[in-house]
């Protein structure tokens, strides 16, 4: 099974992954924090990674600068509910492979991790 974490600090949010992800056939890690998620990650070393952008504490461009120092490979998709075109241009540029916004669409999701396989099998 494929591995997957998710880092929210909205707990209808990691709900709404978890039914997803595991619809789709993903073992899914949750994290409620930017801190959480990286001691998560050091541990199972997912190859995909979707991490909320704006949350207390850690951010999720701190998570994403952590992640690519840990395991430049990993597959980070951003999430936002904020819609905010700069933050967007920012993860892209740290190497995020996709962004998406809230409310997750299905269809956005599916492109995105359809995204992050074709990255990781280029590997």
């Amino acid at each position: 099974m494929k591995k997957i974490l998710v880092i929210d600090d909205e707990k209808p949010t990691l709900a709404m992954f978890r039914l997803l992800l595991t619809a789709c056939g993903y073992e899914v890690m949750m994290a409620e924090t930017g801190a959480a998620g990286i001691e998560l990650f050091k541990v199972e070393k997912p190859p995909i990674v979707i991490t909320d952008i704006k949350m207390p504490g850690m951010d999720g461009l701190t998570v994403l600068k952590e992640i690519k120092a840990e395991h430049p490979a990993t597959a980070v998709i951003m999430i936002t509910g904020h819609g905010d075109s700069e933050l967007a241009q920012k993860a892209l540029d740290l190497h995020a492979i996709a962004f998406i916004h809230k409310p997750i669409h299905k269809e956005a999701l599916d492109a995105a991790l359809e995204k992050a396989a074709a990255w990781i099998a280029t590997l």
